[in-house]
């Protein structure tokens, strides 16, 4: 987490959380989602505005996080702002040399690999549960057939409730005070 992230959260630590304005995509992309965009739809039915500014999408990925609970979201100075989930919390993107990169830019090791019951590859990382970009499934395809990955089926659902993911975090329900 950034050092200014940190100091911000020790200033105000009880700025309340945000819900439903940020969204990450199955192909990696941040969006912002404003109220009237939220009145529209779902995510992802209706995802909003991309983010393309270089460095607001370098800040939100370096103050990438999950809770405990495994809601993730960005810290926004003193303010997470909970991030919905397409898909899964991270978008890997398989290298030429074999590498494994995070939509964020971080290397992953592959520890296992599933196919759901819409066809979509995910891998289980030392950093967690992710989505491989549909662009990269080529790539993919030949990691499996040369026995790099050994891929098992499973559901979506049962993949979010194994790795404790949420897709759409919710603010928690407020306690009616006694009178």
């Amino acid at each position: 987490m950034d050092p200014i992230v940190e100091a911000a959260l020790k200033k105000w630590p009880n700025v309340p959380h945000c819900y439903g304005w940020l969204a990450l995509d199955a192909r990696g992309d941040w969006y912002m989602r404003d109220e009237r965009i939220q009145h529209a739809g779902p995510f992802p039915q209706v995802k909003g505005s991309r983010i393309t500014h270089d460095k607001l999408l370098s800040f939100i990925q370096r103050n990438y996080a999950a809770d405990p609970q495994g809601a993730w979201f960005f810290q926004n100075g003193p303010q997470r702002v909970y991030v919905q989930l397409e898909a899964a919390p991270w978008i890997w993107r398989l290298q030429p040399d074999d590498r494994v990169l995070s939509h964020t830019g971080l290397e992953a090791q592959v520890q296992e690999a599933w196919l759901d019951e819409a066809d979509r590859l995910f891998l289980v990382t030392d950093l967690g549960l992710g989505l491989v970009h549909s662009q990269d499934m080529g790539q993919a395809a030949d990691a499996i057939e040369a026995g790099r990955w050994a891929v098992q089926p499973t559901t979506h659902a049962a993949l979010l409730a194994t790795h404790h993911v949420q897709l759409t975090p919710r603010a928690p329900a407020e306690v009616p005070s006694a009178h």
